[in-house]
């Protein structure tokens, strides 16, 4: 188990004994209201009847999420995926925070990409391309503050 892994384990106990489709839907629920706009779009229609899958590995968290009805939604780890996105929690945090991009994450292999990759490639894009709402900005500055955390033994911003 790696350093960051081991200082995190313990404080994601409550994550890990709450079965994945509570958080699941507790995420899509947040999704939803941070991406209204673009689901009233139809920016997120490649994602109709499909399910991603998120992989926090290193503190052993997933999310199955798909859209369905105009609305993001959470399901749990019995649902299987069409592509999943896998990685450590501070990737994730330094993509959601905006401080590097995906392109990056991914060539650098500090995230992976399985099952379809054109699905994964929608997603990376859209990803790159969304601007979340001003609304937004105090979770965007809570993200960035948490992304500059350094764990020990990691040594990236």
């Amino acid at each position: 188990m790696s350093a960051p892994s081991r200082f995190l384990y313990p404080l994601t106990l409550p994550l890990r004994i709450v079965p994945s489709v509570l958080h699941s839907r507790a995420l899509a629920t947040m999704l939803n209201q941070v991406m209204k706009e673009a689901l009233e779009e139809g920016e997120l229609d490649f994602l109709i009847g499909r399910r991603i899958a998120i992989e926090i590995d290193d503190i052993g968290v997933r999310y199955r999420l798909g859209l369905t009805d105009g609305k993001i939604r959470g399901y749990g780890d019995d649902m299987p995926a069409d592509a999943s996105i896998a990685g450590g929690l501070h990737e994730f945090l330094l993509l959601a925070a905006r401080r590097e991009d995906a392109d990056t994450l991914f060539f650098q292999r500090r995230l992976r990409m399985s099952g379809d990759t054109e699905l994964g490639l929608y997603l990376k894009n859209f990803l790159d391309a969304f601007e979340p709402p001003e609304k937004f900005q105090p979770l965007m500055r809570a993200l960035d503050k948490m992304a500059s955390i350094r764990f020990p033994g990691k040594s990236r911003a």
